[in-house]
């Protein structure tokens, strides 16, 4: 069965926070087609944003083919850091993102998305983890979270979070473990030249 990985893209997102998941996702499912001729792809990717195309942080203009209102089903929404100011000033935005967790079970964020699971709820009484540079905030604007400083990422279940920007990688090579195959992470890791960590703070392995 393919799993529908979404990633939701907004102006000033972090180019790495998404382009890295978006990197092992794709390459574990073209690692898993030269073992596998004919099967299923484990993994696809859906871009989802508000607009038709964001310009991300260094000025990347990127064409995203779902809206949040026209996407398809999705096994997993990732939701990358960046600048959230602006949205978390949106409440479809909040809700929308509130619905993907309770209707696929789980969510993933890396970096400063943590920020937009904490707008829709979903960090109350959960360990989860964000940049150094904005645990304090995510504490003082989230005081029921339970914040981690000292791990790349963090499983809770149903919520898994990443620290900053090549901490995506680590989190997204541990998804690919977690809903998929170890060796299969393990060998998408070796095709990046990218050397994973891959042990999460606490949760499911």
């Amino acid at each position: 069965m393919t799993l529908c990985i979404g990633l939701y893209l907004f102006d000033d997102v972090e180019i790495l926070d998404f382009a890295g998941p978006l990197e092992v996702f794709s390459t574990a499912s073209r690692v898993f087609a030269r073992l596998h001729p004919g099967a299923p792809p484990p993994f696809c990717t859906a871009l989802i944003g508000r607009e038709p195309s964001i310009r991300a942080r260094g000025g990347l203009r990127v064409t995203l083919p779902h809206r949040i209102d026209d996407h398809p089903p999705l096994d997993l929404l990732l939701v990358p850091g960046g600048v959230v100011d602006a949205e978390l000033e949106r409440p479809e935005v909040v809700t929308w993102i509130g619905a993907q967790a309770a209707r696929n079970g789980r969510i993933a964020s890396v970096c400063t998305g943590a920020f937009l699971l904490g707008e829709a709820g979903l960090l109350d009484r959960r360990r989860c983890t964000t940049h150094w540079e904005d645990v304090a905030a995510l504490r003082s604007r989230y005081p029921n979270a339970h914040v981690v400083t000292d791990s790349r990422f963090v499983d809770d279940g149903p919520i898994i979070t990443s620290a900053g920007i090549s901490a995506g990688l680590d989190m997204s090579l541990y998804l690919v473990a977690r809903l998929a195959d170890r060796s299969l992470a393990v060998r998408t890791a070796r095709q990046m030249d990218y050397a994973w960590q891959g042990s999460p703070e606490s949760g499911t392995q």
